[in-house]
């Protein structure tokens, strides 16, 4: 509990006394979620109704003030109570936290827990701890160059599941007198090199980086990994083409064996049509590769993104070994309300990688997914979602004989300033 009070309050303690509280500004976030499902994200379904019914509410104020006359101070921490098979669970999280300051040369400096996002969205999205620096590089667009640490974040927002360790620390249920063992999330050492060129032509809009992150845990089984990505997106009319791709090299380690040195490699393809009518709407197409394990000796394995963004509104896949077909229609009939219908299809790319629902694995097509998705939004400070859906394994072939499973979500943020 010490610990977990040090990591908290020491950055306030270091800063608040040299603010001007002149200018501050602060409000208090309210995030609350409730719910029913017959999932069980190990790999099952619940064993009762009761068992499925959830609850979280976050409580989250923040805090922010001009530092320095180019600088910027943000502070927000909250508290969570949740409720998930029949238990219930405080947390307390430190959410972004950072300081910015604009340099004289146009270039922005971010340093302490900020919100980092790869180019292509499911590699590594989230918060994290470290230094970031961007600056402009006249006509060929932007630079990003950070440096990332993983291992003060909460295992439940940071979601770093790269191995079976991982995974099995990130399902352990939070013991307060074993708090850094069981709170904090995989220590990883992450670094960052980002370029944005938005105008290459007037037709394509171009994202590269470079990441590499570096598992510190000390323990036996070690994953190391480097990710070389981009992503090229093409406006034309009333369409958008986003073509995104990322080549992965790991050098893993298990215990009793050698570390070795194996690729993998992922995808997207995604296509957007803003449908010429009166109401405002999409229509979406996405189309989602991993690569899976090939067979044990070879070069090709499964890909393992550094935090796990999952596939699915029901079904909540990690994407390693997995391949996703999706069609999205959005539509907004007035400024407070709006909604998505979707429908998914997922591939196994390997029989050996997925280890989620259905675990009966005697074909490569798991199953399909519909879901919806209701948003009423009638003031700026107020959003509530109502959503739910269902999984059908019965249209697949690796379990066509498993009970659906389904859930319904409501979740409701209010702001006050």
């Amino acid at each position: 509990m010490k610990k977990m009070l040090f990591h908290f309050i020491l950055p306030v303690l270091f800063i608040l006394p040299v603010f001007s509280l002149s200018a501050y500004d602060w409000g208090i976030l309210l995030d609350q979620s409730g719910g029913i499902e017959n999932v069980n994200y190990l790999g099952g379904k619940t064993s009762s109704v009761s068992d499925g019914i959830n609850y979280s509410g976050t409580l989250i104020p923040w805090f922010s003030t001009p530092f320095g006359g180019a600088g910027k101070f943000f502070l927000s921490a909250g508290f969570t109570m949740e409720y998930a098979n029949e238990e219930l669970t405080f947390l307390p999280q430190l959410f972004r936290t950072d300081f910015s300051r604009t340099m004289e040369n146009g270039g922005e400096l971010r340093a302490g827990r900020m919100q980092y996002a790869d180019p292509l969205g499911f590699v590594a999205n989230g918060l994290f701890d470290g230094v970031q620096y961007s600056f402009d590089i006249g006509k060929m667009g932007t630079l990003g160059i950070g440096i990332f640490y993983t291992g003060l974040l909460d295992k439940k927002n940071a979601n770093i599941t790269m191995t079976g360790e991982d995974l099995q620390s990130y399902y352990t249920a939070i013991d307060y007198s074993d708090f850094t063992d069981t709170y904090f999330a995989s220590r990883r050492l992450m670094a960052a090199v980002d370029w944005n060129y938005p105008d290459i032509t007037d037709w394509l809009r171009l994202k590269v980086a470079l990441i590499g992150q570096f598992d510190v845990n000390g323990r036996e089984e070690s994953y190391h990994s480097q990710y070389l990505m981009a992503r090229g997106t093409i406006p034309w009319n009333q369409f958008v083409f986003d073509l995104r791709f990322c080549m992965e090299a790991a050098e893993m380690k298990k215990e009793y064996a050698d570390q070795i040195f194996r690729l993998g490699f992922a995808g997207e393809l995604g296509i957007g049509w803003r449908l010429p009518t009166a109401m405002r709407s999409q229509l979406s197409f996405t189309g989602r590769f991993s690569s899976g394990t090939t067979d044990e000796d070879g070069i090709f394995t499964a890909f393992v993104p550094i935090t796990t963004e999952t596939q699915g509104d029901v079904l909540m896949a990690k994407l390693s070994g997995l391949s996703m077909l999706r069609l999205d229609y959005t539509a907004r009939p007035s400024d407070a309300v709006s909604f998505n219908l979707a429908a998914s299809y997922f591939i196994l790319s390997d029989l050996g990688t997925y280890n989620g629902f259905p675990t009966q694995k005697d074909g490569h097509f798991l199953g399909s997914e519909f879901s919806g998705l209701l948003v009423w939004a009638p003031y700026s400070d107020l959003r509530i979602t109502l959503g739910g859906g269902v999984f059908l394994p019965s249209l697949g072939n690796a379990d066509n004989i498993s009970d659906p499973l389904w859930s319904i979500n409501l979740n409701a943020i209010l702001v006050i300033f």
